[in-house]
């Protein structure tokens, strides 16, 4: 037992894919902004509250473009009246209601997308506007006769239970707002929208100022969240899951060339917004190899992180017999790279079971398995939980308020525990342990099986693999002007992403599969026709359907498997 508090580092990632049609500027999904008004602002304001607190939080580059666009458009609109390029968010504010019934129909649709125990059934108003809906939506013909006030209070309560808590409790005009309940004018529509656009104006800086003063650590991930290890080497699926199927496409061309750009791109867009460049990178899904590593090294990061399976499985590799605790910075030989392992124990608690206990009783638990781990820990121990940042918190109670105030208020004030970050760890010199042999894997599960070896994800890679092979094409041809290579980069960059292997498959829910692999297909198809290129005939048609219910909607995945 070491003498000095145990350190610990929250890592918040925040990360939403590229939901643009890029060829139209049109966003196809609304998440990026019902984040930012839920999620992203509140994590900040949790974190401005507790003097004491520090964390790591984690951007992805693709993210705060959106997020910068965002901001533009609304006060656009404010200012000029420009339209806005988000059908959910332009509903809020059109002054009159499309006569189109598939519209409305759509409408409606979009407004339930909210967690039904925790934003939908908590306000009596927008339960009761939600069973209307859900009633109009197996009766068809009834959109006939809805009214333009019925569709107006559910755009605008839709909005308002998407706002985040810290939001709700201090600004006076969302107070007025929930007080009122219905009958919503377009100047309370208005209103809502100047909420939403000082949300999305300041929540960036504020993130930047956080860490001007020391309190967080920002740090960043490769520019469209690609994973990397598979970009470098498809077959290192194989290093955690021998057995894997692997996909007809052999390797991903210029792979190794792509993983350089997406790191590059990152780091410029990171100091585009922040003024600095990061110390540290999470890899796109804490997904790393030992080619991975060396990359991260020659760009001059200081530290990276991953999941605590892909250590034990990389300790088992090296000597099956040798003790290993994920509580420890380690650094593979030849590199320069200080790797942190996920505690994927106390990660999972926080993601999939203390949204069921009482906010109180939840901190306890998480502090009293802290202090387990002080008992028994050696100098220079430090935990290490990395968690998504915004998807975890509708499951909660008031989007995690009472939760994460009692945890950062708990940890700062406790005498056996130190919050801190990664860098700061390396500053202080802890003692690094070696490791001998990476086995490449990601944070889920300590395996790639999330990105590749279902059917539908490798059908997926094989589809990316087609359209790379005519980037390539085209451009040792010399034909495209060098605007449009700038444009087909950042296009092909789009469709490397990892989210859209992520909802690939049976596991998970249908409707999200379905507007996942929709933008995957729109992606490939708008490269091609950058590239001036008829786009294959199989774009055309759906490829994969999903028809599970997995925990949280999917949209997590624990750390370990459950069997």
């Amino acid at each position: 037992m070491s003498d000095k508090p145990l350190r610990l580092v929250l890592c918040w990632h925040m990360h939403q894919p590229e939901y643009r049609d890029t060829q139209t500027g049109e966003f196809k999904l609304p998440w990026t902004y019902l984040h930012v008004i839920k999620d992203y602002v509140d994590m900040a304001a949790h974190l401005e509250a507790e003097p004491l607190a520090k964390a790591v939080v984690n951007f992805a580059p693709i993210l705060l473009e959106q997020i910068e666009d965002y901001s533009n458009q609304v006060n656009s609109f404010l200012q000029d009246r420009i339209g806005i390029k988000d059908p959910l968010l332009a509903a809020l504010v059109e002054p009159g209601v499309s006569a189109n019934p598939e519209h409305r129909l759509k409408l409606l649709h979009d407004c339930r997308k909210a967690n039904r125990e925790r934003q939908i059934d908590r306000y009596p108003a927008f339960r009761k506007l939600t069973e209307m809906a859900e009633w109009i939506q197996l009766h068809h013909d009834a959109i006939n006769y809805v009214n333009a006030q019925f569709l107006t209070d559910i755009v605008v309560w839709y909005h308002l239970v998407w706002m985040g808590e810290t939001v709700k409790l201090t600004d006076s005009r969302v107070q007025r707002l929930i007080e009122k309940g219905g009958g919503f004018s377009l100047h309370d529509r208005i209103e809502i929208l100047e909420i939403i656009r000082d949300l999305l104006s300041k929540v960036i800086y504020r993130y930047k100022s956080l860490a001007r003063k020391g309190r967080i650590e920002l740090s960043v991930t490769p520019y469209a969240h690609p994973i990397m290890p598979l970009m470098l080497d498809l077959n290192s699926a194989r290093e955690a899951m021998p057995d894997i199927q692997m996909p007809m496409l052999v390797e991903y061309p210029g792979g190794a060339e792509r993983v350089r750009w997406h790191l590059h791109k990152g780091v410029q867009t990171f100091r585009h917004f922040f003024g600095f460049e990061p110390k540290g990178c999470w890899p796109s899904e804490g997904s790393i190899s030992e080619a991975t590593l060396k990359v991260l090294s020659e760009f001059g990061f200081s530290w990276t992180a991953s999941g605590g399976n892909v250590l034990h499985n990389s300790l088992r590799a090296s000597d099956p017999t040798a003790p290993g605790s994920v509580h420890h910075p380690f650094r593979l030989d030849s590199t320069s790279i200080n790797c942190f392992f996920r505690d994927d124990g106390l990660s999972d608690l926080i993601g999939f079971e203390y949204s069921k206990w009482h906010a109180d009783d939840a901190v306890a638990d998480l502090i009293q398995h802290l202090e387990n781990i002080a008992d028994v820990a050696t100098a220079g121990s430090v935990v290490s939980i990395i968690m998504d940042g915004e998807n975890a918190w509708e499951y909660f109670p008031r989007n995690g308020y009472h939760f994460l105030s009692a945890l950062y208020q708990r940890l700062a004030s406790h005498p056996r525990i130190e919050l801190t970050t990664f860098s700061e760890c390396i500053e202080q010199n802890l003692p690094v342990m070696p490791l001998r042999k990476l086995v490449a894997g990601s944070w889920v599960y300590g395996t790639f099986s999330t990105w590749i070896g279902d059917a539908d994800k490798n059908y997926g890679w094989d589809m990316l693999g087609d359209v790379k092979k005519a980037f390539d094409k085209v451009v040792s041809h010399g034909t495209l002007a060098e605007h449009h290579l700038a444009l087909a980069e950042q296009q092909l960059a789009v469709c490397e992403g990892s989210d859209w292997f992520w909802w690939f498959g049976d596991y998970n829910p249908g409707e999200a599969v379905s507007d996942f692999e929709q933008q995957y297909r729109l992606n490939l198809t708008n490269l091609y026709r950058l590239l001036g290129e008829e786009p294959p005939s199989y774009l055309a048609l759906s490829f994969t359907q999903g028809s599970g219910a997995p925990a949280m909607g999917g949209a997590m995945r624990r750390g370990n498997a459950i069997f």
